[in-house]
């Protein structure tokens, strides 16, 4: 997806450390792609640990794309294992869009987009060694990432200070006033997901919403 040159191999733990990518996802802006270290069923805690850095990566993310060998027999034990270790790393909240890769190894398997009842996209079917239905995969980014894109706009009392930080912090403060009665009005853009666990932390916050 980025033409990146990145070494790649059929071995385990190829690469230990996150590859981070930038690529401009349309309607929605620049994009940065980490690709972390492939997950294992029963992943010991010695190697959580090891992994940390990389993990990390992952409990960040706003949206993650779970690739998943379509060609092999054991997809759904494949496909829970990661869910496991998701849910181990506390990551198991966050978006995910899961990537059927190595369709060309599938007979007569056309590359397209699964739905939800919603109409949103859930599942895409691609090669990475064919680039087929690659730009499905960008169509589908742009769809779920700009659909998991908070842009709200809060009034804060002037005793919020720390609250206003925290936004700055997350550098998702787009526009600032004062409104007349000494309050802080913030118009800010960050990711869902960043805003869920933010309104989780501050249980006041949907108080200050416009």
């Amino acid at each position: 997806m980025t033409a990146a040159d990145v070494y790649a191999a059929d071995q385990l733990f190829a690469t230990l450390d996150p590859t981070l990518r930038r690529i401009d996802v349309e309607d929605v802006g620049a994009v940065v792609l980490a690709d972390t270290v492939g997950f294992i069923r029963h992943l010991p805690h010695d190697l959580v640990a090891a992994f940390k850095a990389t993990l990390q990566e992952t409990r960040e993310a706003t949206l993650l794309l779970h690739v998943i060998d379509a060609a092999d027999n054991r997809l759904d034990e494949n496909i829970h294992a990661v869910e496991s270790v998701l849910e181990e790393i506390e990551a198991d909240e966050i978006p995910v869009l899961l990537v059927m890769n190595k369709v060309d190894m599938l007979e007569d398997f056309i590359p397209r987009i699964d739905r939800d009842e919603d109409n949103k996209p859930v599942r895409v079917w691609v090669s990475a060694q064919t680039g087929d239905g690659i730009p499905l995969l960008l169509q589908a980014l742009t769809e779920r990432l700009s659909g998991e894109i908070a842009h709200v706009e809060l009034r804060l009392p002037p005793n919020e200070g720390r609250l206003r930080s925290r936004f700055y912090q997350l550098q998702s403060i787009e526009r600032e006033w004062l409104e007349e009665d000494g309050s802080i009005g913030l118009e800010v853009r960050m990711p869902m997901v960043d805003w869920r666990r933010l309104c989780k932390q501050e249980q006041q916050l949907p108080d200050y919403v416009i």
